[in-house]
């Protein structure tokens, strides 16, 4: 396991304010009220692990195949729908929603090869990420990828907690599945518009894992 450096920052803040708090409080009450200080101890380190978890970016083997499309990231299959997508293909589209909980590993990858041709971040709202009217009004970014004849669209969406949205693509770059494409800070979702008609090979609710599991056939 290795720690995505999304995360240095914070996890850096977090261990600092840790170390003042601790050590003031011991200085402080650590006579009087010890009981206090080695709780309040084990609820802060709690706080500094949570957070160093969230960052985390496990060993797995990641699957690889040119007619596949890999879960974009970890979480549960919320939405599989058809919805008419009105920011590109302006048609109907097969709808995909994996919401990931500030438990699930945030690192967004690439769901097949291919080259990127659309690329654009959307100021907005942020309502819980499993509310339908999250896909169109929250803070989001968008990323349609392209192979052959086949484009999808890849939206990452901010929910109620996640309030930053990071997104290493630019138009005109050629990707690879499963490569890391972006990261979404502390409980996100994140949509597959793919073309109607596309096999699954997942189900409503289903846990998946990103650059992992299969979603469905290209």
């Amino acid at each position: 396991m290795t720690i995505h450096r999304e995360g240095y920052a914070s996890i850096a803040l977090a261990t600092i304010i840790f170390i003042i708090v601790n050590v003031l409080l011991f200085w402080l009450f650590g006579t009087t009220l010890l009981w206090l200080c080695v709780s309040l101890f084990l609820v802060t380190l709690s706080l500094v692990l949570f957070i160093v978890s969230f960052f985390r970016i496990p060993n797995r083997k990641l699957t690889i195949n040119n007619h596949q499309i890999i879960a974009p990231a970890d979480g549960k299959v919320v939405v599989i729908e058809e919805a008419v997508d009105e920011e590109y293909f302006k048609e109907k589209r097969l709808q995909v929603s994996i919401f990931m909980s500030p438990l699930n590993v945030h690192v967004n990858r690439n769901p097949i090869d291919g080259e990127v041709v659309y690329n654009k971040y959307h100021k907005g709202k942020y309502l819980v990420a499993w509310n339908p009217k999250s896909s169109t009004e929250n803070e989001r970014h968008s990323v349609v990828l392209k192979k052959g004849s086949v484009e999808i669209l890849v939206k990452q969406i901010a929910g109620a907690v996640a309030r930053r949205i990071v997104n290493y693509l630019e138009v005109g770059q050629k990707v690879k599945q499963t490569n890391e494409y972006g990261f979404i800070k502390f409980g996100s979702r994140v949509d597959l518009l793919l073309p109607l008609g596309t096999k699954l090979s997942v189900n409503l609710n289903e846990d998946v894992q990103g650059g992992v599991t299969i979603i469905g056939e290209i």
